[in-house]
């Protein structure tokens, strides 16, 4: 059985000022018509201290941005660069978004209260700042399904509608805003490195690995890694050990996030962001999920490449403050860590116990083979077949001495598989656009929460030495 998010004091803890004076601006949220509470996550604002607050209180410091006590006086947009679908981008920043407040949580872990549509910033662009109501419901939606399915992901704190009619290409409009706010263990990206390395910022950008290694300790490098004791060493290994993790949980998921820039890549290894995202309706490893993704470089099965690549990245925005040696050893490791993140992930969901390295591979490759045979989805394989059952043929084989897990329940009591699959993400949304009716949507929250405790606790993000 998985443990809910555990209550806790209140903990402000703005570490962020330590290098805001390089990497933020202070700026001012926008005045909103109204703000009407859609979604508060109760099991998450327990976590950091927040349940007591009446809903007049929660949306005075998340519709209305009130500072909460003993926090940021003022939110901050943070300053970063970013490859954009490979395109070197130097004009970034958190355009629709800023750092709120940072606080602890029970485990003693720092979390962030980022928001999404929250007005203009210096980084706006020619953007509006504001985010659709239908694009906040979306992210709620993900960030449930990835925290049940057991992906290290950021958590949808607070849905507040804003009462702004919004203009939009993608979808009919106008239609309705609103602002959200999420946990995340950090907003530090790849993109920030390579902000710093681009602007000659050697002194912060030494302060920022500095900052990271503090704020999100992980583990040391292998005994035998070169130049183990650099800072920029340290971090480059942690950051190859998280992000091989994540790019493991997304395909063993089945989903596809659809933007992975430099500047949607957390250093802490946390999946945040959430825009043209999809869950796979069968295994389909060129299945996309932006519509501006014409080459498919973001497809589901191009997603750990494309994961190493930005940590490719990393590696170039450390290079004033290491040799390429020591850090293309750390790079290197990805693929190793990926595919005993794979194993490690797809046994788990799959509700049996590792046989080791060569049998769990060997598992996991005839699990792809039979989704693309009978042309089904994760969503459906797993629960078909969790704890090793109703196997045949080569499946059967691979799992022949795989025992149910430690996890694993022995009354697999669901009727059908918990999907999110795009046409039922329309279905909840339009219940809410045209007749203003949450039921659908807080009837799938609940059943993907229930998903996520019959799943039972999740494998543990590497690179972390806190607990995630």
């Amino acid at each position: 059985m998985r443990e809910e998010p555990q209550p806790a004091p209140y903990r402000a803890d703005p570490q962020i000022t330590k290098v805001a004076r390089f990497l933020a601006d202070p700026v001012s949220a926008a005045s909103f018509p109204k703000t009407t509470l859609r979604f508060r996550n109760a099991r998450w604002a327990g976590a950091i201290g927040l349940a007591a607050l009446s809903d007049e209180a929660w949306v005075r410091h998340f519709g209305q941005f009130e500072p909460l006590p003993e926090n940021l006086p003022q939110p901050l947009a943070l300053r970063y660069h970013g490859h954009q679908f490979r395109t070197y981008n130097p004009d970034l920043g958190d355009g629709r978004g800023f750092l709120f407040a940072q606080m602890r949580d029970g485990a003693d872990r720092l979390l962030d209260c980022g928001t999404k549509g929250s007005g203009t910033t210096p980084y706006s662009r020619a953007g509006d700042g504001r985010l659709t109501l239908k694009g906040a419901v979306r992210e709620i939606l993900a960030t449930e399904m990835l925290e049940a399915l057991g992906v290290n992901t950021s958590k949808t704190l607070s849905v507040i509608e804003t009462g702004e009619e919004l203009q939009r290409s993608d979808e009919p409009s106008p239609t309705r805003s609103a602002v959200l706010v999420r946990l995340s263990h950090g907003h530090i990206r790849i993109g920030s490195f390579q902000r710093l390395t681009a602007l000659g910022e050697e002194d912060h950008l030494r302060a920022l690995v500095d900052y990271c290694i503090t704020t999100y300790p992980g583990p040391p490098p292998p005994p035998d890694a070169p130049d183990r004791d650099n800072p920029a060493i340290v971090l480059m290994h942690q950051a190859s050990e998280r992000l091989a993790d994540l790019a493991a949980s997304y395909m063993v998921a089945g989903f596809v996030h659809g933007v992975l820039n430099t500047d949607n890549m957390n250093i802490t290894g946390e999946s945040f962001d959430y825009g043209p995202w999809r869950w796979l309706p069968r295994w389909e490893p060129g299945f996309t999920a932006a519509y501006f993704d014409h080459t498919g470089l973001y497809a589901f099965g191009r997603q750990p490449e494309a994961i190493r690549w930005n940590l490719g990245q990393l590696a170039i925005a450390l290079r004033p403050l290491a040799e390429s040696a020591p850090l293309i050893a750390a790079l290197e490791r990805f693929g190793p860590l990926y595919g005993e993140a794979m194993t490690r992930r797809f046994c788990w969901r799959l509700g049996v116990a590792s046989r080791g390295p060569e049998a769990d591979a060997e598992l996991v490759e005839a699990g792809e083979r039979t989704m693309r045979q009978e042309g089904i989805g994760p969503d459906e394989f797993f629960a078909r077949h969790r704890g090793g059952h109703n196997a045949g043929g080569f499946l059967a084989e691979a799992l022949a001495d795989h025992a149910p897990g430690d996890d694993h329940q022995s009354e697999w009591s669901d009727a059908a598989p918990v999907s999110l699959l795009i046409d039922e993400v329309e279905t909840i949304w339009d219940a809410i656009d045209r007749r203003d009716d949450w039921e659908p949507l807080d009837q799938k929250i609940a059943a993907i929460r229930h998903l996520g405790q019959a799943l039972g606790k999740p494998p543990r993000p590497r690179g972390l030495s806190s607990p995630s």
